[in-house]
């Protein structure tokens, strides 16, 4: 017989789209099948309630124990007298302590004389009071209102091989998928921007002096800068490997760097930290960033004063600035929200418990037989 008339003797194969006889592919996995009834949902929302209730009651203790000091300062130009104190409108400022305030926040407006340009000469002096000491740590904020951080061509707008200390090519700013510098990659010149970027151009440059005790009170409270910027970024901003001849400030910071960059004013980010928490933009349009700190010493009770270098313009998008004066607790900062919320949904699942007891007391229904249930009946094939 040849090898032709034997392969015409095979079979055709039939096709067969069946899938193979397993566990996985006939779905016999095994499983918990939980059967819902009084005896299992009663006791498993009451487990939840007596859980959850006091958790959140100790989140909303702990946010009520941090203490803060909230003073917006936005109108101090045009609202605060020239060179004498006045009471700041009630609107303007809030506080939580332990004791209540016996004089009220005060703000004045001068001129810094040593400061050229009209737009950014304003100074706005703070006084408030601390009624009872507070901390330690303590915490220095800076506070925007209506900025909008998020937008796509914002967040992206920046370039991480500058921010880790590269001599970035025109190519890697310009042209790095993802992120990269446009639209402020160079000047008029072909010159790079740096640090280039439409964040780096925005940076808020406000400035701050420490609280300085006034009146009656004759000690300052020392606060740093040290430790502001989260951990990890000692290992992402490093100094620049660019020759200031190779770059240029961007637009924003020519005033801070009339005559362009040199050896001796050249930005060093690894040690900037503010420029390291700016660096970070925020999802919502109200955040604030960490300007001072200080971990070891209480602010005492007294009178202290904040010197505020008005710079960052937040009028024309109807913005507001404030500085925000705060402690922490074991949960962090102030925030009632995680707290109620726990408390919240703890008080529905004691509720929704007493009423199936209820119901279940009063007009009890008959359970089905669970003999039924199709993956008992497998078991017993």
């Amino acid at each position: 017989m040849s090898d032709s008339d034997n392969e015409t003797d095979q079979a055709p194969k039939v096709k067969n789209r069946r899938p193979v006889e397993n566990s996985f592919t006939q779905q016999r996995l095994k499983a918990y099948h939980p059967i819902i009834t009084p005896k299992t949902v009663i006791p498993l929302l009451l487990i939840t309630a007596i859980i959850f209730i006091p958790l959140g009651a100790g989140m909303l203790y702990g946010s009520n124990q941090v203490e803060d000091l909230t003073i917006e300062y936005t109108q101090c130009e045009s609202q605060a007298p020239m060179n004498r104190f006045a009471e700041i409108p009630d609107d303007y400022y809030d506080f939580r302590f332990k004791e209540d305030i016996s004089i009220k926040p005060q703000w004045k407006y001068t001129v810094n004389l040593s400061e050229s340009d009209p737009e950014e000469n304003g100074l706005c002096h703070l006084q408030f009071q601390i009624p009872n000491d507070i901390g330690s740590p303590v915490f220095f904020f800076y506070k925007l209102n209506n900025f909008y951080a998020n937008h796509r061509r914002y967040v992206v707008s920046f370039s991480e091989d500058q921010i880790n200390g590269k001599a970035a090519s025109l190519d890697a700013i310009k042209n790095t998928v993802g992120a990269n510098c446009e639209p402020l990659s160079v000047d008029s010149n072909g010159t790079r921007y740096y640090p280039c970027g439409l964040i780096a151009n925005s940076l808020f440059n406000d400035t701050f002096t420490m609280p300085k005790g006034v009146n009656q009170t004759s000690i300052d409270y020392d606060m740093t800068q040290e430790g502001i910027a989260w951990e990890s970024d000692k290992n992402r901003f490093k100094k620049t490997a660019y020759d200031p001849s190779e770059v240029v400030p961007p637009p924003n910071w020519i005033k801070r760097f009339p005559n362009g960059y040199s050896e001796e004013n050249m930005p060093d980010i690894s040690t900037w930290y503010e420029f390291q928490n700016w660096m970070h933009p925020a999802g919502l349009p109200t955040f604030s960033n960490l300007y001072y700190r200080n971990d070891d010493d209480k602010f005492l009770e007294g009178t202290y004063e904040v010197v505020v270098g008005l710079h960052w313009p937040v009028k024309p998008f109807n913005g507001n600035k404030y500085i925000y004066i705060t402690t922490r607790s074991i949960i962090g900062g102030k925030n009632s929200f995680l707290g109620v919320t726990w408390i919240v949904v703890g008080g529905i699942c004691f509720l929704l418990a007493i009423l199936f007891l209820i119901v279940h007391l009063v007009a009890p229904r008959k359970s089905g037989d669970t003999s039924y249930l199709s993956w008992k009946k497998e078991k017993d094939i």
